[in-house]
């Protein structure tokens, strides 16, 4: 059969647009044995064509006109990798509606706009590929849409945010400040000039959302997902962590519960046996639990221009094969249902607390007595440190609700023994 050339856009040429050049110069060939399907790169858009960039391209293929790409008829492909909301969301529904592919690696779009987006897709009998926007390479998407399509997921754990879990893994290991750990991040590149979107939770909380949305086929209201960053991790809870056999990650969740769906990102004590533990730097693992299939593990870097690139291109590819075929691509998203979603105060969980408190009589029995008024039961308790008369405190609960222990917590805290602000992590499992 002769071989068409198909040609691509591309809506962006930072970090990930530069690896997607890149990759494509390596790999273009690979990807057409593959695909049996010729293909071209012959536009960009970019903000100043004149820059120097570290891939070479050749000047026509540069532009920073958007509608170059998107109202030209001979391109059956875009990719966009230029990141935000707008004018992405913009760009990729005008593409969908002149009958173009889409591949994508926006976490944030696809988060809150994924369905809308996914709607137009579905009118205009073309789809969005977006293997890239959890997980960087990591091959998570297509397995949750396809693979386990059998299977009923009861549960998603997982560390997704390479920043982070780089600073966390640094505190351990080298002993240093989160402020410490953060500088490194910055100048390896790892964290962002402005990195809260990291460090609050923000990140992770978007690609639990992808990932639940078509894990548990329901439409999920970002504001009602539980978000927790990681500023208030310090050495000393690392410490105590490590003392009782537990490291601190960052963790997504999603798990189905007779009452409806649980989602929530926060600093998680991990077991030290747990196979998440041993995920280090900026490295990602996904657990998927299926009701047929058991646990799953998807493992590799969540971040960065080729291992992102590298989904990208994979997206591409299906993108490539659909044309071939003259087919959406066999599955089309359908639309997700309405599934409630739980408070995080209706969650049972075991608690870790570390507090000051003064070094006198009867300090224990007043805790035992605000923790007993709640039915909190305590499975441990460490007093260590002392510096002149204030000792330090920490305890693990059993698993109990969340709105329990905090109101056991509030009436620990106005003890006049008790100084504020305690430290206040959940366990895994």
């Amino acid at each position: 059969m002769e071989k068409e050339i198909v040609k691509v856009g591309m809506l962006g040429m930072g970090t990930v647009g530069g690896g997607v050049a890149e990759l494509l110069k390596r790999n273009s060939r690979q990807i057409e044995e593959k695909t049996e399907t010729e293909f071209s790169l012959v536009k960009i858009l970019v903000r100043d064509p004149s820059k120097q960039r570290s891939v070479d391209l050749e000047d026509y293929i540069l532009t920073s006109d958007p509608d170059d790409i998107i109202e030209d008829p001979s391109i059956s492909v875009v990719i966009e990798v230029i990141g935000g909301i707008e004018p992405a969301r913009e760009y990729i529904s005008r593409a969908l509606q002149n009958g173009k592919y889409v591949i994508t690696a926006n976490k944030d779009l696809m988060a809150t706009h994924g369905e809308e987006l996914l709607k137009v897709a579905r009118e205009n009998k073309r789809n969005i590929f977006y293997e890239g926007s959890v997980g960087g390479g990591i091959p998570i998407i297509r397995p949750l849409r396809h693979s386990l399509v059998a299977d009923q997921v009861k549960r998603i754990v997982g560390i997704v945010n390479g920043t982070t879990n780089y600073i966390l893994t640094k505190m351990v290991e080298d002993d240093i400040s989160f402020e410490e750990a953060l500088s490194r991040a910055r100048e390896l590149g790892f964290a962002e000039a402005d990195p809260s979107n990291d460090i609050e939770g923000l990140d992770a909380s978007y690609k639990l959302i992808i990932m639940s949305g078509l894990a548990f086929g329901c439409n999920i209201d970002p504001s009602q997902v539980y978000v927790e960053g990681i500023g208030a991790v310090t050495r000393e809870d690392i410490a105590y962590a490590r003392e009782i056999g537990y490291v601190i990650k960052l963790v997504a969740i999603g798990e189905m519960l007779p009452e409806g769906l649980a989602l929530r990102v926060h600093p998680t004590l991990v077991s030290a046996e747990h196979p998440l533990a041993s995920v280090s730097n900026e490295f990602n693992a996904i657990f998927v639990e299926g009701d047929a299939v058991g646990e799953v593990m998807f493992y590799g870097r969540g971040a960065g221009a080729l291992p992102t690139a590298s989904a990208v291109l994979a997206d591409m590819a299906e993108a490539l094969r659909c044309i071939r075929r003259q087919a959406v691509n066999g599955f089309i998203e359908i639309a997700k249902k309405e599934i409630p979603l739980l408070s995080i105060n209706r969650l049972n969980s075991r608690f870790y607390l570390r507090f000051l408190a003064d070094d006198r009589p009867g300090v224990f029995a007043a805790l035992a007595n605000a923790f007993g008024d709640e039915d909190v039961s305590l499975d441990m308790v460490i007093q260590k440190r002392r510096v002149n008369s204030t000792a330090e405190i920490v305890l693990v609960t059993h698993m109990v609700e969340e709105d329990a222990f905090n109101r056991a917590l509030e009436k620990v805290v106005s003890l006049p023994a008790i100084r504020p602000n305690p430290s206040k992590f959940r366990l895994l499992g």
